[in-house]
């Protein structure tokens, strides 16, 4: 028996709400220039996310910390992530998408602030930590405003944003920091200028963004920590959560002990191939996003968690042998399948959640993804100060390849329930 795809479930109407009301005497953006600014803004927080990446080798060098503290340096920012995500999640829907987006943007810059500031460890584990939180508060409330501004004749847009954003901004950020290192001057300074900057221009233009939120009371009520999700959403979210965590806890590994592979195991020095690593993973994704966003969602997850499956398999067996072509490959390969998964994954929430559901719901889906990015790199940290970066690489390696196997199988028993889902395109 078919049931209805997740764009076409009826649910209950909900009680009128007022439109918010426009802001007198205040200039505004306009919907189509407002929605390309958040689109940018998205970008340039998953940039700055990933712009110490390539650093951490160089932060190793200077200061002498094990991986064990590397990956640490890596978790405290997804801690901090988590965290806001929790507990700031849904503070837009009662506050509204502007002042939220804008203390974002200035907590973002403060960290900014420490990372230029940052001469040991401590103080790069506080500047992670506030990026985190930063970063979490941005991310539900750029999701949900991106789909208030969603234009009436592209209805999945803002799905395509909110899935392909990520992985276009963490290579961005990866690489443009590598190359700034090998060829910029001030290594560890001159990245977070360039985003300091960034982030006061956007912050500028941000001001002038029309507000789509009406206020409304339990502001301090929704800062309780929880995870809620509407009974009606539960099960397509649940079908999603295997993809979701193979491909995330795929991309932690690149983040955080990418750059230590290729120079530990390769002999690959240059900081450029440190940022390169990140790229061959995310690169892919963000190409694949955009290419398959008129795929159905069935078809699309069902090719990502195959592609994630394989490329990994084949970088794991190009890092066994030492064979660089076949890690590279593979990577790439895997790359692909990140990034249909994030398209369909977050398309597929975008589109079902309704307008007052959207942060809640957005918030529980990163915070899944963003556990399953940190959890295990830091245990990969742990085990590679032990047992060794190759045998760390390929036993996470073959984890994630168990893990795609089961975000397949997630997938053909929610399609044989709900073969419907299957015809539903992204945009």
């Amino acid at each position: 028996m078919s049931g209805p795809a997740p764009s076409q479930i009826q649910s209950p109407p909900l009680a009128p709400t007022r439109r918010p009301l426009p802001d007198r005497g205040r200039r505004q953006l306009s919907r189509p220039v407002a929605f390309a600014t958040l689109s940018s803004v998205f970008v340039l927080f998953m940039a700055a996310s990933s712009a110490p990446s390539p650093l951490y080798v160089v932060y190793q060098r200077q200061w002498h910390f094990s991986a064990t503290t590397l990956t640490t340096v890596f978790a405290v920012y997804v801690i901090g992530m988590i965290g806001a995500l929790l507990v700031l999640g849904a503070l837009s829907d009662h506050l509204g998408r502007r002042p939220v987006l804008l203390s974002a943007i200035a907590l973002e810059a403060v960290s900014m602030a420490l990372f230029l500031d940052a001469d040991d460890v401590g103080l790069l584990l506080t500047a992670r930590l506030v990026q985190g939180i930063a970063t979490g508060a941005a991310m539900t409330t750029l999701g949900a405003a991106l789909s208030d501004l969603n234009p009436s004749h592209a209805p999945h847009r803002a799905g395509l944003v909110t899935g392909t954003a990520p992985t276009f901004g963490l290579g961005l950020g990866s690489l443009g920091c590598g190359l700034l290192i090998q060829y910029g001057p001030h290594p560890t300074r001159l990245v977070y200028v360039l985003l300091l900057l960034a982030l006061v221009a956007a912050g500028a233009v941000l001001s002038a963004l029309p507000e789509t939120s009406t206020r409304r009371p339990g502001a301090a009520r929704s800062l309780q920590p929880r995870l809620r999700i509407a009974p009606h959403l539960r099960a397509d979210l649940l079908s999603l959560v295997p993809i979701l965590i193979a491909s995330w806890a795929l991309g932690g590994l690149y983040l955080s002990l990418g750059p230590s592979v290729a120079v530990g195991l390769f002999g690959l020095s240059s900081h450029v191939v440190g940022g390169l690593v990140v790229t061959m993973l995310t690169g892919p994704a963000f190409l694949t996003a955009l290419t398959l966003r008129g795929w159905p969602v069935g078809r699309t997850l069902a090719v990502s968690a195959t592609l994630l499956l394989v490329g990994t398999a084949i970088a794991l067996t190009g890092v066994e042998e030492h064979i660089l072509i076949a890690a590279a490959v593979g990577t790439a390969v895997a790359g692909v399948g990140f990034g249909g998964s994030a398209l369909a994954s977050f398309g597929t929430l975008a589109r079902i959640a309704r307008p007052a559901e959207r942060s809640e719901l957005l918030s529980v889906a990163f915070a899944i993804s963003y556990l399953a990015f940190s959890i295990p790199a830091v245990i990969a940290g742990v085990a590679a100060a032990r047992a060794g970066l190759k045998e760390t690489f390929v036993i996470y390696a073959a984890t994630v390849v168990a893990l795609c196997a089961l975000a397949l199988l997630a997938q053909r028993l929610r399609s044989a329930r709900r073969p419907a889902i299957g015809s539903v395109p992204q945009a």
